[in-house]
């Protein structure tokens, strides 16, 4: 059976970040837009980092943050950009970076610790536990709040700026060092239908 992420498409948070209809498939929208979203992130960001993949003891690297705080943020980064090629390191990064943030600026820090507890706060257990359907339910409840706006903001850089996210989501990096596509396998998509005849017509 395909993960929860896979057999729901319809993620709120995701078709804010994109503009995209309703009616796009979850996995039509990732082969369509990886792309575009990981070269903006690469030019904003620059070079990123690349988290360890242990994470049974990642969470000892947290500067601000503490353990919990720290796994619940993973669950709530895998839930607002879900990817069944990606690891739970692949998410750690984000959390990292938000902890990064709250350690630098205690409003930030707040508002995440405020935010964990009143997620943990709205279900029967404590957020991690949660079943995905629990938890997608919770964050739909917070999708406007500024805690949720920040987790996600700061995931949107952090996540689809890591370059062995790009490895695995199939995205060859940007082409500009190679002066474009034209002449270096802008061709070899294998996922993209073949545009018709009307979408490149000829000179008149």
């Amino acid at each position: 059976m395909e993960p929860w992420a896979a057999r729901n498409p319809q993620y709120p948070w995701f078709q804010n970040s994109t503009g995209r209809g309703a009616k796009m498939k979850r996995r039509e929208f990732l082969q369509k837009s990886v792309i575009v979203v990981a070269s903006a992130a690469a030019a904003v960001s620059g070079v990123a980092v690349v988290a360890s993949a242990d994470t049974n003891q990642w969470t000892a690297g947290l500067k601000t943050l503490n353990a919990h705080e720290g796994e619940t943020l993973l669950k709530v980064a895998r839930q607002i950009f879900p990817h069944d090629r990606l690891d739970d390191s692949d998410y750690v990064v984000v959390v990292m970076d938000l902890d990064t943030q709250a350690g630098t600026t205690p409003d930030t820090a707040k508002l995440l610790r405020d935010g964990v507890a009143n997620l943990d706060s709205a279900g029967s257990a404590k957020f991690a536990t949660l079943s995905d359907d629990q938890q997608v339910a919770i964050l739909q409840k917070n999708e406007s709040t500024p805690f949720f706006q920040k987790v996600h903001s700061v995931e949107l850089v952090s996540l689809y700026n890591n370059h062995a996210v790009w490895k695995k989501l199939g995205y060859q990096g940007p082409s500009y060092q190679i002066g474009g596509y034209l002449h270096h396998g802008f061709n070899d998509l294998n996922w993209l239908p073949d545009p018709p005849a009307s979408a490149s017509p000829k000179p008149a």
